[in-house]
């Protein structure tokens, strides 16, 4: 019996078979595996990365907390200053200008030769004293013309008397006419007239002779000379000098409408409100006047009211066209709680102070927060209706940094000038 070699597939020769279909080269099968391994290292080195970003972020996390607690232990320089009880004056502030309380500008009432002025520029001068001279001779000779014009007339009527004494004898004797009488009669009333007249020419030139003489309206002191002796100058034209009263002097502000109530209710009550005057930079006190009165009507374009003060000006501390702060004092407090302004802090809870309670020798103390209630604040004081007590620290400077028991090093404030 004989057997029939069957035929091998080349697959079967080479000892394995796919049974889905051909077999992958080793260099294939290779390269499969080499990229999976890239993808482990790329995954591997990835997941490092996080790893050490997530590590990083935890010590730099906790390192803010170290500092932070380094912080909170550590001491935050502050200076304080005490809360003091003192009488404490309520007062509106404003700017105001400083205006001469009376202010004249000389001229001449009558044309002529300006003659040398009898005054030295920047002097006081009284009211009625002689300042300066226009020549007298033109009116000096006006005024002699008058009265010779007088004298001519009052010999006219002397002898119109006369004749009309003697034609009234005749006229009762029947020697002469009525019309002759009359006409006498008539002559004695124009002389009359003509006298009348040449008296008031007489005034009238007297007063322009004495019109020469420009003497000063007012108390005050007088400024530079606008012209010079020798000058032609022109009857109420020409200014000569302007003179400006200092004592008293008036100083004009602004209020707006909505304190006017108040300030208008006070001055009907008491007739007479305190005013302050102080330097520009609100330091400096220079002087205490009343407050006069106010405009009788508000500017609609600013809504204010103009009001004037009036202040004695001893010691001339107040010269015309100066700026000057004026503290309106609308009420006097005796005994109001007072603390520096840079000492209040506002947040969710309302207005409140940081309290250094109690200040060791070395200075060391620690930060507690009070809440406060304010009456007024006035510039760089601040009135407190309660929340201290006086003689209690507070933080002027450095409170941005403070929390409720925080420690500090206090310094204290140096002192500020007083309301």
């Amino acid at each position: 019996m004989s057997t029939e070699a069957v035929p091998q597939s080349p697959l079967h020769a080479s000892g394995s078979r796919d049974p889905d279909g051909p077999s992958q080269p080793p260099a294939a099968r290779k390269s499969y595996w080499l990229r999976i391994a890239v993808y482990v290292v790329l995954i591997a080195g990835l997941g490092l990365i996080v790893w050490r970003i997530h590590k990083n972020q935890q010590l730099s996390a906790q390192n803010s907390v170290n500092q932070a607690a380094m912080l909170a232990n550590q001491a935050i320089p502050v200076q304080v200053a005490a809360a003091e009880q003192k009488p404490m004056p309520i007062y509106l502030t404003a700017l105001g200008t400083v205006t001469p309380y009376m202010s004249v500008t000389v001229k001449a009432r009558v044309s002529g030769e300006l003659e040398p002025v009898k005054f030295t520029e920047g002097q006081q001068v009284r009211q009625g004293q002689t300042i300066m001279t226009v020549d007298p001779r033109p009116y000096q000779a006006a005024l002699n013309q008058a009265k010779g014009n007088l004298l001519h007339d009052e010999a006219l009527l002397k002898n119109a008397q006369a004749e009309f004494a003697r034609y009234k004898a005749l006229f009762e004797a029947g020697v002469t006419s009525k019309e002759t009488l009359d006409a006498d009669e008539a002559a004695q009333g124009q002389y009359q007239g003509a006298i009348a007249a040449d008296k008031a020419a007489i005034e009238t030139a007297q007063l322009q002779l004495d019109w020469c003489s420009i003497q000063s309206p007012i108390d005050g002191r007088i400024g530079l000379r606008l012209v010079d002796p020798g000058n032609i100058i022109t009857a109420n034209t020409t200014n000569l000098v302007i003179i400006n009263q200092f004592q008293p002097i008036a100083v004009y502000f602004t209020l707006p409408e909505n304190e006017l109530p108040q300030v208008l209710h006070k001055l009907a009550a008491d007739k007479r409100l305190a005013v302050d005057a102080y330097d520009r930079n609100d330091q400096v006190k220079l002087t205490s006047g009343t407050l006069l009165t106010g405009d009788n009507q508000i500017d609609t374009t600013t809504g204010t009211e103009k009001l004037k003060a009036v202040f004695e000006n001893r010691d001339q501390s107040l010269f015309p066209n100066q700026f000057v702060n004026i503290h309106l004092v609308l009420e006097d407090r005796p005994s109001a709680l007072v603390v520096p302004s840079a000492a209040i802090q506002s947040g969710l809870q309302g207005s409140f102070v940081w309290v250094i309670d109690s200040i060791s020798a070395n200075g060391a103390g620690a930060a507690r927060l009070q809440p406060v209630k304010i009456a007024l604040a006035e510039g760089q004081f601040t009135i407190l209706d309660s929340g201290l007590k006086a003689g209690q620290n507070v933080v002027i400077d450095g409170a941005d940094r403070l929390r409720n028991g925080q420690s500090v090093t206090v310094a204290q404030a140096p002192r500020r000038p007083q309301p």
